[in-house]
């Protein structure tokens, strides 16, 4: 009688139809039943190889989970949908969402996920320079699926991560352009003209960030003790399908053929024109009946350390005490129309202010104030913690002001460091060699160098 074999260990045999098969055992299924791979191979050391090499990732608890392994468009959904939903912020999830849909699910999402090779991610990122999408974009894209591969990975879907197989393009930082001195007292000039006069004042004298500065609410702000406590920041989510069939949904929107090249359509577009949808396209989401979770929003900071109270200058508490009370003839004007959300800059409707319209006023406040285009950010944030810096304010005083985590955060945000070196070493100049001194010196040098002169003749 055949004596039984040990649990787990694995069988070889030749098969009728001459080719040698491995059975390996490797558990149990999550149904309970046992789970039993197989491997075969024309020779018996050539199938006892495969059979090690699954033993081996058994035993290291690195096999690969049983059964058919979904594809990288169907992970990236699950993903995306039960798994980076729960962890990262709306306005950050709503880019992961965009970036899967229009570059990993055309680029490389019919690949089944334990098959992707790292020369398929390769292949993509290069398509998309080709494409003309910028390294930072690239980077990004590579970074989503880095992290989703990284999750299948530690549930053993895939024996391991191929994203950290391959390198990314490097992306160079993009050089913050703040204002002057000069070009901020310009810039206030010209807003000082307008309405919201102290929006503007706050983001480039506080350095709150622009969505901050929107979803600022009268009960977060202390005039009293005179400090802001930017709990909330406003943030335009995109619309998502609430309804069962996203493809048929928007079936009236979609476009499957490119702009011709001489396009008027989208000729005042920024980023040109748009990408044709792909043959199941699920977005316009905006026109669906049933859409969710998109349009202004008030989202909490990215961190807590965001969260913490920031001091007002004293010269503002006056014009805010006037903002306000300009405030209640808004709402009075409007009547019945007025709607309250208590936010500090609002229409004239008492609706906040989309971020879209934000952003045209900034850069017609440019125009009028004769400075070079630039960033929104580089006029509010990266602007008030430069000025301190030239105030001689210390980088961890202006890193509490701005709330970030870390100083590197705030070296990266404050420029104008040429200004201070130039200005430090004038002064050394003077502390050790002053014009008038140095002068006098070269002068008596020249008399005693004379007089050696005539000694000799």
């Amino acid at each position: 009688m055949t004596a039984r074999k040990p649990n787990l260990e694995s069988s070889i045999y030749l098969g009728r139809d001459g080719r040698w098969h491995g059975r390996v055992t490797m558990g149990v299924k999550s149904d309970g039943s046992p789970d039993r791979r197989h491997r075969t191979a024309k020779t018996e050391p050539e199938v006892r190889r495969k059979v090690r090499e699954l033993e081996k990732l058994r035993d290291e608890k690195r096999a690969p989970a049983a059964g058919r392994k979904p594809t990288v468009a169907q992970w990236m959904e699950t993903y995306l949908t039960t798994i980076a939903s729960l962890r990262l912020r709306p306005r950050s999830l709503d880019d992961y969402w965009s970036k899967t849909r229009n570059d990993i699910i055309p680029g490389i999402g019919q690949h089944r996920l334990d098959k992707l090779a790292p020369e398929h991610l390769e292949t993509l990122y290069a398509a998309m320079l080709a494409e003309g999408h910028a390294a930072s974009h690239v980077l990004k894209v590579h970074r989503i699926l880095s992290r989703a591969l990284k999750i299948a990975h530690r549930r053993r879907m895939v024996g391991e991560n191929v994203a950290t197989l391959v390198d990314p393009p490097s992306a160079e930082e993009t050089e913050a352009n703040p204002f002057t001195k000069e070009q901020a007292e310009s810039f206030l000039e010209a807003a000082a003209k307008r309405p919201n006069f102290m929006r503007w004042a706050i983001g480039v004298g506080v350095g709150l960030r622009p969505g901050e500065t929107l979803g600022l609410r009268w009960s977060y702000v202390n005039l009293e003790t005179g400090f802001f406590h930017p709990a909330w920041q406003l943030q335009r989510l995109t619309w998502r399908h609430g309804c069962t069939d996203p493809h048929a949904c928007g079936a009236r929107l979609h476009r499957f053929d490119p702009c011709p090249p001489s396009c008027a359509t989208h000729a005042e577009y920024k980023r040109g024109c748009p990408k044709p949808c792909t043959k199941m396209c699920t977005r316009h989401a905006s026109a669906c009946p049933d859409r969710k979770g998109g349009g202004l929003v008030f989202t909490r900071p990215k961190t807590k350390k965001s969260q913490e109270p920031v001091p007002i200058p004293p010269p503002f508490i006056p014009y805010l005490l006037g903002h306000k009370s300009w405030q209640e003839e808004q709402r009075a004007a409007a009547g019945e129309l007025w709607q309250d959300h208590d936010v500090v800059f609002a229409r004239p409707d008492g609706r906040p202010i989309d971020p879209h319209d934000d952003w045209e006023e900034f850069k017609e406040l440019l125009a009028e104030a004769g400075i070079s285009d630039r960033r929104l950010y580089d006029g509010s944030r990266h602007t008030a913690g430069t000025l301190l810096h030239l105030l001689g304010v210390d980088m961890r005083t202006i890193m509490e002001i701005l709330r970030h985590t870390q100083i590197s955060q705030t070296r990266r945000y404050v420029k104008g460091a040429d200004l201070l070196t130039k200005d430090a070493m004038r002064r050394m100049g003077d502390a050790f060699w002053p014009q008038s001194e140095t002068r006098t010196e070269t002068a008596s040098r020249k008399e005693a160098r004379d007089r050696r002169r005539r000694r000799v003749r």
